[in-house]
């Protein structure tokens, strides 16, 4: 099967760019697609919140986990209600991104975006590595393996987001509801069997929690600060609430609206799934350990060695479904699926907020390009090829890879709701109608609010987390900052040297034409590199030879002579038997005499159809074509020569060449 029908195999057919209001997604579609982060976090942000508070031992946990929660949930309703009302200010789909730059400058813009893409690429590596997990607790065989397991999915995540986004929704959106389900099922169960007085304990309920050994005497200020960690790691259910606002041009008319609606949605479900799970969790006495620091359950005050714990949810299906284990197997398989689906925000939020970037010159342009399927299909495979290493390197541990996660999304979240109330700033020093007005000072109330609160949970995670990992994510989002004002300078530059002068002298032809055939041997792609320099009527045409072998370059003049070709054959000396040098040597001289004339140098190549014949031919081209075109002056033209074996491969290359850019409108 040849490369190109694998592509259509796994890619599909590609499609017009006139289709691409075909590609709009109804709010049923977005809900799963734009939201599935933000519902999925609930499935890992429970273990966050029991985790932390379990290093305290004892009962900790269950008697303030209910205050993180309650903490979690503000939050949640804060950011959600300020989000609102960035999707009708800035519809256009930058986001964050657009809300800074527009309000706060250009370095304000380009920190959210940094933060944005840093977090993008986390939200896969965690969102797989904890699928895989949780599915590991329902098929013991995963463990071991949850690195190779999570790679392939990756894979798999991207082969359906190089098909598009609406096809890849409509794949993902039975899964995501199939969660919604089992979660809310897994709740309404567990209530009825409360209330019943038959609701079973979890696993771990029959274990205690030793105090890891800096825990043993908590102070006020330790408590403190174990509560605000806890509450940092369980602002984990808050990621993906920004991919919303980037994907506004995604919805169906009105854009707006729907995406707001799907907003409200998203944050009511999240809340309503949070509180079950903490709920259950602390009527089923379920207790987490940290998996750096193993050996803290403790059994009749003995540590407990080699016992594998299962997650939160995991757990509470054990619990809940006692008895019922197509239920336990439900929840298990569909948690494993929705954290892994979750992933898939990041594919819809880094290519478009990547595609944005490169339109205002902070990325390289070919992450502007729209793919077969009119995805960005570039910045596609840069996510996953980054997320991939990232889940090499953590070892899929969803536990390591989340301390380096949330600190992005926060940065976003209080730089754009900063921005925000600069908007209404703005808008209201212009605006004179009264009603107007008082909705705008509203806005402007839930923004301030916003801004306020995503501040103190971003001071809470760096202080909480910086030395547990969220450090090398800040250190990544400085180097993409550095790195993308680079790129912008490097644009920069080279649009200024580029641009036309007023005064005309650079629509000045040169004053003459000197052709120049690079000559090897006489044979066919040597006849028809000279026959098109004849063409083009140069004022001085010649043909050249390197003087590597005496005797071959006799014979090469001695055959040139006897079929009398109307062209001087010059020999360059080259004493230690190199070609690159002496050509770029005679190439100088000619323009040093002649300054102002143009140096055209015409060079047969070989086109071959097989990648190990590409090796055999043209190197000697490929060198004089590098150094040739770093000269001033100096035009290189490649005269082809097709070989048999190239025969039919134009048929295989009919898409744009490499660095062409195909924009979407």
């Amino acid at each position: 099967m040849t490369g190109r029908a694998v592509k259509r195999l796994v890619v599909g057919r590609a499609m017009r760019s006139d289709r691409l209001g075909e590609t709009l997604l109804p709010k049923k579609l977005a809900l799963p697609i734009f939201a599935s982060d933000a519902l999925s976090s609930v499935a890992y942000a429970p273990d966050e919140i029991f985790l932390t508070l379990g290093t305290a031992g004892g009962t900790f946990a269950f008697t303030h986990s209910w205050m993180i929660t309650a903490c979690v949930i503000f939050v949640m309703a804060v950011v959600v209600m300020s989000y609102r009302q960035n999707v009708h200010a800035y519809p256009s789909g930058g986001g964050d991104y657009e809300v800074a730059t527009t309000n706060l400058g250009p370095k304000a813009g380009l920190t959210v975006a940094s933060a944005l893409l840093v977090d993008y690429t986390l939200t896969v590596a965690v969102s797989v590595s904890s699928g895989v997990q949780n599915a590991a607790s329902a098929m013991p065989f995963l463990h071991g393996h949850e690195a190779l397991v999570a790679v392939l999915l990756v894979v798999g995540l991207t082969a359906m987001n190089l098909r598009g986004v609406r096809e890849s929704g409509s794949f993902f959106a039975i899964p995501v509801y199939l969660f919604m389900l089992g979660i809310f099922a897994l709740a309404i169960v567990g209530v009825i069997r409360k209330l019943a007085g038959d609701l079973p304990l979890a696993e771990s309920a029959k274990y205690t929690l030793a105090p890891q050994p800096h825990m043993d005497s908590l102070s006020q200020i330790a408590v403190m600060f174990l509560l605000l960690r806890a509450f940092s790691s369980g602002c984990a259910a808050l990621t993906g609430v920004e991919a919303i606002s980037n994907g506004v041009p995604a919805f169906k008319k009105p854009k707006s609206k729907n995406a707001a609606s799907t907003l409200l949605l998203m944050g009511s479900i999240s809340v309503a799934m949070l509180v079950s799970i903490i709920t259950l969790a602390n009527w089923t006495g379920v207790h987490i350990q940290d998996p750096e620091h193993p050996g803290n359950l403790l059994l009749h005050g003995v540590p407990v060695k080699g016992y594998n714990e299962d997650t939160v949810i995991g757990q509470l299906s054990h619990a809940v479904f006692h008895g019922f284990p197509l239920g336990i197997l439900f929840v298990a398989i569909v948690t494993g699926v929705i954290l892994v689906l979750a992933a898939n925000t990041a594919f819809n939020g880094f290519p478009v907020l990547a595609s944005i970037l490169a339109r205002d010159g902070w990325l390289p342009r070919q992450l502007h390009t729209r793919g077969d399927r009119l995805a960005y299909s570039n910045g596609i495979l840069i996510l996953a090829a980054v997320a991939i290493l990232l889940i090499v390197v953590y070892d899929a541990e969803p536990t390591r890879l989340i301390q380096l996660y949330i600190v992005g999304v926060f940065v976003s979240f209080t730089t754009s709701q900063t921005g925000m109330i600069r908007h209404w700033n703005r808008l209201l020093r212009a605006e004179q109608n009264p009603a107007e007005r008082k909705r705008m000072r509203r806005s402007r109330v839930i923004n301030a609010i916003g801004a306020v609160m995503a501040g103190i949970v971003l001071v809470v995670v760096l202080l909480t987390k910086f030395t547990h990992g969220a450090g090398y994510a800040v250190a990544a989002m400085v180097v993409l900052f550095f790195v993308m004002g680079q790129i912008r300078r490097h644009y920069t530059r080279v649009r200024e040297e580029l641009a036309l002068e007023d005064d005309g002298d650079d629509q000045l032809l040169p004053s003459r034409v000197h052709a120049v055939v690079l000559v090897s041997k006489l044979h066919k792609p040597t006849m028809r590199a000279l026959a098109y320099a004849r063409a083009t009527r140069p004022s001085v045409l010649e043909a050249i030879t390197v003087d590597v072998d005496p005797e071959e370059t006799a014979a090469l003049q001695a055959d040139w002579e006897r079929r009398q070709i109307p062209i001087t054959l010059k020999t360059v000396a080259s004493p230690y038997r190199e070609i690159t040098r002496p050509v770029v040597q005679y190439v100088k001289s000619v323009r040093r005499d002649s300054p102002r004339d143009v140096v055209m140098i015409y060079i047969p190549e070989y086109v071959v159809g097989k990648w190990w014949e590409q090796l055999l031919h043209n190197q000697s081209a490929l060198r004089l074509k590098s150094r040739l075109l770093f000269t001033p002056g100096v035009l290189v033209a490649s005269v082809p020569w097709q070989l048999r074996s190239s025969q039919g491969h134009e048929l295989r290359y009919d898409a744009p060449a490499a660095g062409s850019v195909r924009r979407g409108q």
